[in-house]
C-alpha cells in the first residue's frame, strides 16, 4: 500500500502533492498533538523551576520506575540484568550512582533485538520510527501515541517556546524527506502542508540557481520560523547573502541533526535578522538539549539521565569532553538504558546559568558533522541515511564521494546480503544526486575516529 501511494505521489502534478501532504500531516497532527500533548506541556514548563535537589529526587523516582519495568516487561533487560546478579527487588532503592553497575546498550543490539526482546510485553499499539543514522545505519524506535505526544510536548516546552515560537504559528521545514523524489525536479522546491501551517523544503536542490525558488516559498507563506538541519538552513541563508538577494525577517531558526558552527550561525541571525537557537534530541527519545533566550545549552532532566565519560567510563569533569550515555525516561515500550547513542558533548565548565534554570549546562555538542556533497549540478546537500533504511543485511554503511561523478559506498554486512541490495542503494543515490559511478566496499569495520565515530557521511571534493 505505501509503495503505491508514493507511486502515485510521484505522478502527481504540485497541488495534488500539497494534498497528500496535508492528509499526511492531519494524521501526524492528531497522533503528535492530541492526547496528552497540552497537559504535558503544561508539566514540562512547572518542572523548569526545579532546583538541583528536586531533580535529583525526580530522577531517582523515574530511574527506579524504569529499571523494574524493564527488568518485569522487556525480556533482553530481564536476562541481561539476571546475570549481572540483579533481582526485580534491588531496583527499589537503586541509586542514579549505581547505573554504572549496569552494561551499555550497544547501538548494534537495538538494530538487532530492537523489533523482537526489546520490546516490552506489556506494550500497547504502535509504530516503529527510524533514526537518522548520522552514526552509519538508521536504528528503528517504537513509539506509541502517548510517548510521542509526551515527547511532542518537550519539544514545545523546551525548544519551540524558549525560542519564542509555537506549533500554531507557520513554520518553514528543511529535512530529510524525498518530497521531491527525482534528482532533477523542476521548481517549485518546496511543498505545503496545510494542517500543520508547514511549508516542506527539499534538503536536495538547495543551489545558487535555486535559491530564488526557496526564498518566494518562505516570502509568499509569510513564515514565522524556519527549523531543520543546521547545515542546509545554513545553506540556504548563505545563498541568499551571496545572491544578494533580500529574505523577509523571522522570528526564529531552531536547528538541529548536525554541527552549528558560529559562522553558521552568523549567517542565518545575518539573513534572517533573529537568533538561531540550536538543539539535540533525536528519534530514540532518550534525552534533549536545548538553547534558551539567553544563548545556553540545557539537558532537560525529565527526558532521561545523561551520563558524560571519557574512555574509561568514568564521569568526565566539568569543562571536559566525553562521550553521552543516554538512560530514556519517555518511552515505556521500548526502553534504552545506559544506550551509547554515539554522540559527545563538551560540559560547561560554569554551571551557574544567567535564566536561573538549575539544568546542566553544555558547552558544546560535538561529533554531528557530516560533510557536505556536491552534485554534479552544483546543488549541495547533507544527510544521506535515506540510502540505508530497511536495506535488509546492512549492518553499518557510509558513503564516500570520490569525485563529482564517483562515490563509494562502505559497507558492514550480514551473510544474505545481496547484489539486489546494492542495486536498491545505488538507485536512492542516483535519485538524490542524478546519474553517478557507485562502488561497493565490504569491510569487516569502518574506521572511525579518535573520538569513536565515524563519518556517515565523506566527501574528498574541494567545497
Amino acid at each position: 500500500m505505501v509503495a503505491k501511494i508514493q507511486a502515485l505521489y510521484k505522478k502527481s502534478p504540485v497541488f495534488i502533492q500539497n494534498i497528500f501532504i496535508s492528509a499526511y500531516g492531519l494524521h501526524w497532527k492528531k497522533r503528535r498533538l492530541g492526547g496528552v500533548f497540552k497537559k504535558q506541556v503544561g508539566e514540562f514548563k512547572k518542572r523548569e523551576t526545579f532546583s538541583k535537589e528536586q531533580w535529583k529526587e525526580y530522577q531517582t523516582k523515574e530511574l527506579r520506575k524504569l529499571l523494574a519495568h524493564a527488568y518485569n516487561t522487556v525480556p533482553y533487560y530481564k536476562t541481561l540484568y539476571s546475570e549481572c546478579g540483579f533481582k526485580a527487588k534491588d531496583f527499589n532503592a537503586f541509586e542514579i550512582e549505581n547505573l554504572k553497575e549496569l552494561p551499555y546498550l550497544e547501538k548494534d543490539e537495538l538494530r538487532k533485538f530492537g523489533i523482537t526482546t526489546l520490546l516490552s510485553t506489556n506494550r500497547e499499539k504502535g509504530s516503529f520510527l527510524s533514526s537518522s543514522g548520522s552514526t552509519g545505519t538508521p536504528v528503528k524506535v517504537y513509539f506509541t501515541k502517548e510517548a510521542h505526544q509526551i515527547w511532542s510536548a518537550a519539544y514545545e516546552a523546551r525548544v519551540r517556546n524558549w525560542a519564542g515560537v509555537d506549533f500554531k504559528m507557520k513554520r518553514g521545514m528543511i529535512g530529510g524527506r524525498r518530497i521531491l523524489p527525482e534528482a532533477n525536479a523542476k521548481p517549485p522546491f518546496y511543498r505545503k502542508n496545510y494542517a500543520e501551517k508547514q511549508v516542506y523544503f527539499s534538503a536536495y536542490h538547495l543551489s545558487p540557481d535555486t535559491v530564488g525558488n526557496y526564498l518566494k516559498g518562505i516570502r509568499e507563506n509569510h513564515l514565522d520560523y524556519m527549523v531543520g538541519y543546521a547545515m542546509s538552513n545554513y545553506l540556504l541563508a548563505d545563498f541568499i547573502e551571496k545572491k544578494g538577494l533580500q529574505a523577509p525577517g523571522l522570528k526564529a531558526v531552531l536547528t538541529s541533526s548536525e554541527k552549528l558552527t558560529q559562522e553558521m550561525r552568523d549567517t542565518m541571525e545575518r539573513v534572517y535578522k533573529c537568533k538561531v537557537f540550536d538543539g539535540y534530541s533525536g528519534v530514540e527519545s532518550c534525552g534533549l538539549i536545548s538553547e534558551n533566550k539567553d544563548g545556553e545549552l540545557l539537558f532537560s532532566p525529565d527526558t532521561g539521565i545523561m551520563e558524560v565519560i571519557d574512555e574509561n567510563g568514568k564521569d568526565i569533569a566539568y569543562g571536559e569532553t566525553g562521550e553521552v550515555i543516554a538512560t530514556g525516561f519517555l518511552n515505556y515500550e521500548q526502553p534504552l538504558i545506559r544506550y551509547r547513542i554515539g554522540d559527545r558533548i563538551k560540559l560547561s565548565k560554569d554551571q551557574k546559568t544567567k535564566s536561573g534554570i538549575e539544568m546542566p549546562k553544555i558547552e558544546e555538542i560535538e561529533g554531528r558533522m557530516e560533510d557536505l556533497i556536491t552534485a554534479k549540478d552544483g546543488r549541495k546537500m547533507v544527510r544521506f541515511h535515506g540510502l540505508f533504511v530497511d536495506i535488509p543485511k546492512l549492518m553499518v554503511a557510509q558513503l564516500v564521494q570520490n569525485s563529482i561523478d564517483e562515490y563509494v559506498i562502505n559497507v558492514v554486512v550480514e551473510k544474505g546480503f545481496s547484489k539486489n541490495e546494492e542495486k536498491e542503494m545505488k538507485n536512492r543515490l542516483c535519485s538524490q544526486v542524478g546519474e553517478i559511478s557507485v562502488k561497493f566496499n565490504y569491510l569487516k569495520e569502518i574506521p572511525r575516529n579518535k573520538n569513536g565515530k565515524f563519518r556517515a557521511v565523506i566527501s574528498n571534493v574541494e567545497q
